[in-house]
């Protein structure tokens, strides 16, 4: 029996001209960003970093996270895109039923990592104030709280969407994942997309066949709240800030452990996906990151420069 029960049909976005239109999902994005620079804007207030430096590591993480997260997804995920709509890899329109824009529907949180670790790599190619851990143990405060934003967008979405959720309390029956919208206009001979999901949401019969699912979405971000205290904590509380590497390998044990478990609850993603000894992909793909994180916390030594 569920207890807390919610039939989720929301509008996605702001209709704008034709096809176009403004997501949730993006403006939270916009929010993780805009989060991460304030964040990130304190600590080097904080410790007296010219703030000259901020906008261009700014704009490093951006490009570094999209583009990683893009590429990320297309190879973990839905590498069928490279020959079935490669265009719509680079760029916000899907190009396989005529020309639609979609935004960067997509986004792989294990490439947006890779990512962003080789961008901080680029920007302290750069700019040499610090060591590239330095800022490597300070931006993942930033990017805990953005992963916040990006699954609250996920569940707006409704996609990552959770496994049929059974006899737990909370269950959630995601609509626009059941009937794509396709379907949904087919279905009910309603051209407006959000009008024809209404109509179906209406429907006690048509309802009846979405089944209730646990919202991952939520359950996760609930979770990075607590990773982004507990660094936060540790960096504001603690002397561990001075200790190079160890916020970093504690973001990547916190991170990745929660998601190696909330992949229990949610449904494969991709057309393409791995399922050895009962691990899905992000499963496989996460244990990398808890060792390394396990290395910086525990084995990693600076090199010391001799005098």
């Amino acid at each position: 029996m569920h207890l807390l029960k919610l039939d989720w049909n929301p509008v996605t976005g702001i209709d704008i001209v034709g096809n176009f239109k403004i997501h949730f999902y993006s403006l939270m994005w916009v929010a993780a960003f805009v989060v991460g620079w304030y964040i990130m804007k304190r600590i080097f207030t904080k410790e007296k970093i010219a703030l000259e430096n901020l906008d261009p590591l700014f704009i490093y993480t951006v490009l570094a996270t999209m583009l990683g997260a893009r590429l990320g997804h297309v190879l973990f995920y839905q590498s069928e895109l490279i020959q079935e709509d490669f265009f719509s890899i680079f760029l916000p329109f899907s190009f396989k039923n005529g020309v639609e824009f979609t935004g960067f529907q997509g986004l792989a949180s294990h490439g947006a990592a890779i990512g962003i670790i080789i961008g901080m790599y680029l920007y302290r190619r750069k700019y040499k104030y610090k060591s590239i851990l330095w800022i490597l143990d300070r931006i993942v405060i930033a990017v805990a709280s953005g992963a916040v934003f990006i699954r609250i967008g996920n569940f707006i979405n409704s996609e990552i969407i959770g496994k049929q959720s059974g006899d737990f309390p909370l269950g959630v029956r995601f609509i626009q994942d059941y009937y794509n919208k396709y379907e949904a206009v087919q279905i009910t001979g309603i051209k407006n997309v959000q009008k024809a999901y209404d109509a179906i949401a209406n429907n006690a019969e048509l309802l009846s066949a979405v089944p209730y699912r646990h919202p991952a979405q939520l359950y996760e971000s609930f979770c990075y709240i607590f990773v982004f205290l507990i660094l936060l904590y540790f960096y504001a509380k603690t002397k561990k800030s001075e200790q190079t590497g160890f916020l970093f390998g504690l973001f990547l044990i916190l991170l990745w452990s929660i998601r190696f478990f909330i992949e229990f609850f949610k449904e494969p993603q991709g057309e393409e996906y791995i399922n050895w000894f009962g691990l899905n992909t992000g499963q496989w793909l996460s244990i990398p990151f808890i060792l390394i994180g396990l290395y910086f916390m525990f084995v990693y030594k600076p090199k010391t420069v001799a005098k």
